[in-house]
């Protein structure tokens, strides 16, 4: 039992403290001067007016005619043909190339030698050689047949007739991209901590599950800035296909200037489209590895919504404080 005596008395509270007002002789924090900065980004804005009012104001680039031919039906239709094209060779390109990329990491000798031979011939050929290869596959097999092994065909078609100019630039795109997106695919697999696939194994996950619901959601961190890339490289390679008189956004172009003879602003037309949709499949990729960086970064990166938003709130703050410095030596003085 405490004696009354015994109890020690609590202790008396603190005088809040007072803002300690700064007087005249507290120094003033000066920012410092950057003049190389402010020096580079007035010869860049120079540099970039310079070329902007050389292409403006040049009557070569004949902007009416660019005008009047960037909606034009043809021009509309060379472009879905080459969006098509685009979205169908990496849909089938990263399914194809996943594939390869779970063969080539694949216990199995065989599975990894046919991945690693596939990816190693379509990386070594150059596209157009692919293409025109394809495109002349009838001289090898004039005709393809469905039957057996060494037996008799059930069924048998000419290849001029099943293979056109369109069907062919698929074949050769698509190949060619899965062996580029075989390689992506097993990067990102691979940029995944081994501890991750020993702590699946120990809550006795299987090796599929394992790999869809924890592997290759930590792996798109990685694939998705790489397949970007190859999606917007994609969009610009299908017009490599205009040498099979394929009518994507390129070849309706040449068709028109081949009859108007105004080859620098039909030029130009396909040149602005494919700034344009280039520049929509960039943002997509933003907000794409956005999403895939949630888990791996404190705070996600600004939009660029957000930054505009940000930027009169961080020059307002700049103002004020700016201000609040001015008036610290008056204030201190007065007292």
């Amino acid at each position: 039992m405490v004696m009354p005596s015994e109890v020690t008395p609590a202790p008396a509270p603190k005088p809040p403290k007072q803002a300690r007002t700064p007087g005249p002789d507290v120094p003033r924090i000066v920012p410092r001067r950057h003049v190389g900065r402010w020096l580079t980004a007035v010869v860049a804005l120079l540099l970039f007016a310079m070329v902007l009012n050389s292409v403006v104001r040049n009557d070569a680039f004949q902007w009416s005619v660019v005008g009047r031919y960037f909606t034009s039906a043809a021009v509309l239709d060379g472009l879905l043909l080459s969006l098509w094209l685009t979205a169908v060779v990496m849909v089938l390109g990263f399914l194809l190339g996943t594939v390869l990329a779970v063969m080539r990491l694949s216990a199995n000798p065989v599975l990894r030698t046919m991945s690693w031979g596939f990816v190693w011939i379509f990386r070594s050929t150059p596209l157009l050689v692919q293409l025109l290869f394809w495109f002349n596959i009838g001289a090898l097999y004039p005709t393809l047949g469905l039957g057996l092994p060494f037996g008799p065909q059930f069924l048998t078609v000419e290849t001029v007739n099943l293979l056109g100019p369109t069907l062919t630039a698929v074949i050769g795109l698509t190949l060619h991209e899965s062996a580029y997106a075989a390689e992506v695919v097993r990067g990102g697999i691979l940029s995944v901590d081994s501890g991750q696939t020993e702590a699946a194994q120990a809550l006795g996950l299987s090796r599929r599950r394992t790999l869809r619901r924890i592997v290759v959601p930590q792996a798109m961190r990685s694939i998705v800035p790489t397949a970007g890339n190859m999606l917007i490289g994609t969009l610009k390679g299908t017009s490599i296909v205009s040498v099979l008189a394929v009518h994507d956004l390129l070849y309706s172009v040449q068709l028109i200037y081949n009859q108007t003879y105004q080859v620098i602003p039909l030029l130009m037309v396909a040149t602005l489209w494919y700034i344009a949709v280039t520049t929509v499949l960039s943002t997509g990729q933003f907000y794409v590895e956005r999403y895939y960086a949630r888990g791996n970064s404190r705070a996600l990166p600004p939009t660029p919504l957000q930054r505009l938003r940000g930027r009169p709130r961080a020059l307002r703050r700049r103002l004020s404080a700016a201000t609040a410095a001015d008036a610290r030596p008056a204030i201190g003085g007065g007292r």
